[in-house]
């Protein structure tokens, strides 16, 4: 019997156990697994356990999913609008002068780690302190529900700008210039659009459309390293070629599992990377406290360019975080002998702290502007992007929000029967723009909003549905309903039977199990068909 493997399977059991028990932990106390995860990488690197390629596999994967997925739900256009462009280069503009200027004049105190550190060193940190984390930015909007709302288009749309900034120091640091194929590559990608379009059409809705989305990831990925491009642009722009196609959503529906799993990986080698000391996470600390100047500037920025306080609030709570690319940057510094080793710890240690802080402030993001919504609202400008401007619902008397395939067909069969008094509510244009054209009364609106329920107008609507994605997202909308004394009739979706619970008891004058209620309305629709068959029968 071979005892060699077992020993080998018997230490991935452990570690995956411990990440397992740290995650399950941090659910039970209201924060993401991921700070879990994040906590069990620092545990393991105390345990002894060295970086592993397996792991380091499983990290390139996850973010290659990730940002392919991304891909799959952009709209390239969304990257013109002042507010993601300039927005995020005059941030970056600002970090960079700000904090690069404030760590020159620490280095003249003569702090631990900063003796040695140049003005052009400073400037370098500053670099990479202005970017936020891609990974964990979207990983947060996708745990709220929050990918297609306003401020996690924006957020989305400002740190696809960071990733290009990065690719063009990345190719001037390291002196590796984009090949003369790169510009055949994409343009060929272009082209092969509509063949990609039927292949994706043809392999079904099974694991077949799992392996093409594995393949169309690491293909675009690898296709950008021969070319000398970082891979993980190469599965965004893979993904960006393949949106709007009538299965991307299902595709990237699909890899949400594999994605999840392999980005595990990336938040354990976070913790494996960093070499702790007093000294390290000394620095680390006066780094995080430099958080909140990032976040502020972030905030006076969107609200200049006429974005609404509640969004500017949340998009700046999302790119809060700093970024693994400051790690990038610091191994960098190190090679060519700016920086000392434990410059890696420090930025390692102050990203993990920040992902920490971040993922507590974004928990709660909602509840905290709530608190301080009258103190915020000062600062935002009388004028509005015509996006960010809230809707009144007219004349409806029923309220349908989240049009996706359900909210659709309860749409449907509520004007069937009631007539053209059904308004239906969803935060993605796209969506939207979709339902206009088959001929559906919609209206673009935030349910997790409170500035939006509060100036909603609701005083011929007796019914709302809400079918939005997440159940906190359906008892959030309810809570405000009752806030604002709504007296009609309210009724919720869930997927599982503990979050139809969880509605009812909250209050909702009925809530369903999606996927039960699909059995049953089968069941009802073949019944109505044999009475249809059995009456047209029995007619003389």
């Amino acid at each position: 019997m071979d005892f060699t493997w077992i020993a080998f399977t018997d230490s991935y059991t452990a570690l995956f156990a411990l990440v397992f028990v740290l995650g399950f932990a941090a659910k039970q106390v209201g924060l993401p697994p991921l700070v879990g995860f994040l906590v069990a990488g620092f545990v393991m690197k105390l345990m002894g356990v060295e970086m592993f390629p397996a792991l380091n596999t499983l990290a390139d994967l996850g973010i290659t999913l990730l940002l392919f997925t991304i891909g799959l739900k952009l709209d390239i256009r969304s990257l013109a609008r002042p507010e993601i462009w300039a927005v995020s280069s005059l941030h970056m503009l600002m970090v960079i002068l700000s904090f690069g200027s404030l760590i020159s004049v620490i280095s003249y105190i003569g702090l631990p780690l900063f003796l040695d550190i140049t003005a052009e060193t400073a400037i370098l940190l500053g670099f990479s302190l202005s970017f936020s984390s891609t990974v964990f930015a979207v990983k947060m909007l996708e745990e709220k529900g929050e990918l297609k709302a306003n401020h996690g288009r924006i957020a989305i749309g400002i740190l696809i700008m960071q990733d290009i900034f990065a690719v063009l120091y990345l190719t001037i640091s390291t002196g590796k210039m984009p090949s003369l194929w790169a510009l055949a590559v994409l343009a060929t990608l272009i082209m092969l659009r509509p063949l990609f379009a039927q292949i994706i059409k043809r392999v079904g809705h099974g694991e077949l459309l799992v392996v093409a989305g594995l393949i169309f990831a690491m293909g675009g990925a690898t296709l950008f390293e021969l070319v000398n491009m970082k891979a993980d642009l190469g599965a965004l722009v893979m993904g960006m070629v393949l949106a709007r196609q009538s299965r991307s959503s299902e595709m990237a529906t699909s890899l949400l599992a594999f994605k999840d799993l392999f980005l595990i990986g990336f938040f354990l080698s976070i913790g494996l990377t960093a070499t702790i000391s007093l000294e390290v996470f000394g620095v680390a600390v006066l780094l995080v406290l430099l958080m909140p100047i990032k976040v502020l500037m972030f905030y006076w920025l969107l609200s200049m360019f006429r974005l609404r306080a509640r969004t500017s609030f949340l998009t700046s709570l999302s790119l809060a975080n700093y970024s693994e690319f400051g790690l990038i940057v610091s191994a960098i510094g190190f090679s060519k002998g700016w920086l000392s080793s434990d410059w890696l710890g420090v930025m390692a240690v102050a990203m993990s702290l920040t992902f920490i802080i971040a993922s507590l402030l974004n928990f709660s993001s909602h509840q905290l502007f709530s608190r301080m919504d009258k103190f915020i609202t000062r600062f935002q400008r009388k004028e509005r992007l015509s996006s960010d401007l809230l809707i009144s619902t007219g004349d409806a008397e029923i309220l349908v929000f989240g049009m996706g395939r359900v909210g659709t067909a309860a749409y449907e069969t509520m004007r069937s029967k009631y007539g053209d008094i059904v308004l239906g509510v969803d935060n993605d244009a796209v969506v939207l723009e979709k339902h206009k054209q088959e001929n559906r009364k919609v209206i673009q609106g935030d349910a997790t909003d409170v500035e939006f329920w509060e100036n909603l107008q609701l005083e011929k609507v007796s019914v709302i549905l809400l079918d939005m994605p997440k159940p906190e997202e359906n008892l959030f909308a309810f809570q405000q309903l009752e806030a604002n004394g709504f007296k009609g009739m309210v009724a919720g979706t869930a997927k599982y039977d503990d979050q139809v619970a969880m509605l009812k008891t909250a209050g909702l004058d009925a809530a369903y199990n999606i996927y039960g209620e699909a059995g049953s309305g089968f069941a009802n629709h073949v019944c109505d068909e044999l009475h249809k068959k059995n009456t047209a029968q029995k007619a003389p």
